[in-house]
């Protein structure tokens, strides 16, 4: 081994060199290996064959890890369109919020990037973005990005934020066995819920949902607060909680609840075209 090689070697993280170490062992006892995967050890390089087993160990995800990936994946293309196309509209967005919507927007646009990256990293194709109708199936008749039509645009960010936050939250456990991308949603995660407080503190209204309220949103809306008032974290029943510190309110304030696929896919599917 060359000193080169050495430092390579040196400067990998253990807890890869260590998957690459077990996996080296299965192809040793005999355990199938890819045709590509031969040719490249054969070459006998340290880093080569470095890199071409963590690619063999890393290179496919769980199916389950992928699912979580691309549904995240139509959420933050959702959210990158909407801030898009608000920030274009002539007149929507005030002059005074309009650098808290750029920045949102730069953040959604790098989440789905990032999203992107980990799909076709783990040698899987992202899917397409598709058309999104702001109406949400006539909801909101007659929504447009107009200059007229900023209240309904913040509307709808708070709706998405708070949505967002609950989503990333309700997939975490489906994560646990891939820490590159468990890492990744909790960094987006995280992001959300930066977002969910701004846009919240723009309407004027708490950075943080009170039990299930849907504060001044559209009826329509009240799946994205479902289960926000449960008041059970763990084996811990905060029901009846000390009232100088807000009562169940204030409890229900202090934790965000997750949000199952199939709910986020049903509220997101209202604004798909």
């Amino acid at each position: 081994m060359t000193s080169t090689e050495a430092g390579i070697i040196s400067s990998v993280d253990p807890e890869i060199l260590t998957a690459v170490g077990a996996r080296a062992a299965e192809i040793i006892r005999g355990e199938p290996v890819s045709s590509k995967l031969v040719a490249m050890l054969a070459l006998g390089s340290i880093p080569i064959a470095l890199g071409a087993l963590a690619r063999d160990v890393y290179g496919q995800a769980p199916a389950d890890v992928l699912d979580v990936l691309q549904f995240a994946l139509l959420l933050e293309y959702l959210e990158s369109d909407f801030y898009t196309q608000g920030l274009a509209a002539t007149g929507l967005i005030l002059a005074t919020d309009r650098t808290v919507f750029e920045t949102i927007r730069t953040h959604e646009n790098a989440h789905v990037t990032a999203l992107q990256a980990l799909i076709t990293g783990r040698s899987a194709t992202p899917r397409t973005k598709p058309a999104f109708d702001y109406t949400a199936k006539g909801n909101l008749p007659g929504f447009a990005f107009a200059a007229t039509q900023y209240a309904t645009f913040t509307m709808l960010a708070q709706a998405f934020e708070d949505t967002g936050v609950r989503a990333y939250k309700g997939q975490v456990g489906r994560l646990i066995n891939d820490k590159g991308v468990l890492t990744a949603a909790l960094a987006i995660h995280s992001v959300e819920a930066r977002h969910a407080y701004e846009v919240r503190r723009l309407r004027g209204k708490k950075g943080w949902i009170t039990l299930d309220s849907r504060d001044d949103l559209s009826a329509f809306m009240q799946p994205v607060y479902a289960g926000e008032q449960n008041l059970v974290q763990g084996a811990v029943n905060f029901a009846g909680f000390d009232a100088n510190f807000g009562g169940d309110s204030g409890a229900s304030e202090a934790f965000d609840e997750p949000l199952t696929m199939a709910q986020v896919t049903a509220i997101v599917t209202l604004f798909l075209a």
